[in-house]
């Protein structure tokens, strides 16, 4: 089976958003396999503004799945983690979507990639940038670090001071600990 790289961006702002990262992490298997994952970092919300701060994380995983077989998979672990239907940029329990697939570039709704929103949001280009700096936008030709620079991240803080949350590691919760994968 060929193996691709994909990244993802985790979000989360209703319950403990933590605890829903962990939980989504933790089903992506057997269709994907992390590889890294970048701190959790607080962010406020995007789009509609009176909800509750996110938690967002940017991870990288190696995938057997096609971009829309994988795609499916998501929204149906979505779904299980307890994501109801609402309006566009509302509050969610949990929020998964796939920035990058290798370098493919497709559109064909509802997939568009790359993501067709990641390049002008912080929360995606920070967390992206912690692991992936010189990933290149197949569509932009620019690295992430140079896509982070043109927008502003200054209201976007890591949720834990301490470091990179790699999986495997122990970590504080907002009322759990935690240990990704």
């Amino acid at each position: 089976m060929d193996q691709h790289i994909v990244y993802l961006c985790l979000g989360s702002n209703l319950g403990n958003r933590l605890a829903n990262l962990k939980a989504a992490v933790n089903h992506f298997t057997p269709q994907l396999h992390v590889l890294e994952a970048s701190r959790v970092y607080e962010t406020p919300p995007w789009g509609y503004t009176e909800q509750p701060h996110f938690l967002n994380q940017v991870i990288k995983a190696e995938t057997y799945e096609t971009p829309q077989a994988l795609l499916q998979h998501l929204k149906r672990l979505e779904i299980a983690l307890g994501r109801e239907p609402n309006f566009r940029n509302g509050p969610r329990k949990i929020d998964i979507d796939m920035l990058m697939y290798d370098d493919v570039v497709l559109n064909s709704p509802p997939l568009v990639l790359p993501h067709p929103g990641m390049h002008d949001r912080a929360f995606v280009l920070l967390p992206l940038s912690e692991i992936a700096s010189e990933l290149v936008h197949p569509v932009m030709k620019k690295t992430v670090r140079e896509l982070l620079a043109g927008v502003d991240a200054s209201q976007i803080k890591p949720f834990q001071a301490g470091g990179r949350t790699k999986v495997g590691e122990q970590a504080a919760d907002e009322d759990v600990g935690r240990e990704m994968s």
